[in-house]
């Protein structure tokens, strides 16, 4: 078929044979593209507590913070990759930090939101019984500001799994390969296999994040 001169190539979308036989390759993508992507989380999460906090404790320095991880994460992943590609090579560290950066700009509006949200009476109270500032933050207001923390967590997982994706296009091997090396090769099967690996990932961190959320929160579950 040629309309308006271009060739289309149909294919047969399911080839069973080829997938039974490669469950070992999607195995060893999943776990380099994981690695890459849960790594990124877990930095961008360290760097928003320890931000965020910041923020929160100090409020003249939420407008600046905000400014630079709306920066952060209107930056695109290609040319970072493309600026880093110049100095730490096709590597998982190319990766690792764009996707940090991107996470990290997420997770810092969760975590002061999150502190900010916490009720004057529980701070008062806190206080009432002898709860230094650090102390109360560490063991009162980021416990009462989980459900929002993990609800940024849960987006900034999803985002970054889905991110890693595009790390095959400076040579890094994570399930994007199946898209390039789908596309290259014009055959559909591969590229939807990546597409369904991928979702399923994301939809299992995304479950099991859900799940830790739930079991860190039992008094909303009393409450609700």
């Amino acid at each position: 078929m040629k309309p308006g001169g271009l060739t289309f190539h149909f294919h047969k979308v399911s080839d069973w044979a080829w997938l039974t036989g490669h469950i070992g390759y999607f195995w060893q993508l999943s776990r380099t593209h994981l690695y890459i992507a849960l790594v990124s989380v877990a930095i961008g999460l360290l760097l928003a507590l320890l931000v965020g906090c910041l923020a929160a404790r100090i409020p003249t320095t939420h407008p600046p913070i905000l400014a630079v991880t709306t920066v952060l994460y209107a930056w695109p992943s290609l040319a970072a990759f493309a600026f880093l590609l110049s100095i730490t090579g096709p590597s998982d560290t190319t990766v690792i930090i764009p996707l940090s950066a991107y996470a990290f700009a997420l997770l810092v509006r969760s975590v002061t939101e999150g502190i900010n949200n916490v009720p004057d009476d529980v701070r008062i109270a806190a206080t009432a019984m002898g709860y230094r500032s650090m102390r109360r933050l560490l063991t009162i207001e980021l416990p009462a500001a989980v459900p929002v923390i993990i609800a940024g967590l849960r987006v900034a997982t999803v985002s970054s799994i889905s991110l890693a994706t595009v790390a095959s296009l400076i040579g890094v091997s994570t399930l994007g390969q199946l898209f390039v090396a789908g596309e290259n090769t014009d055959f559909l099967t591969e590229i939807i296999a990546g597409v369904v690996i991928v979702a399923m990932w994301a939809l299992v961190f995304d479950g099991l994040l859900l799940l830790s959320g739930r079991m860190l929160t039992p008094w909303a579950r009393r409450v609700s």
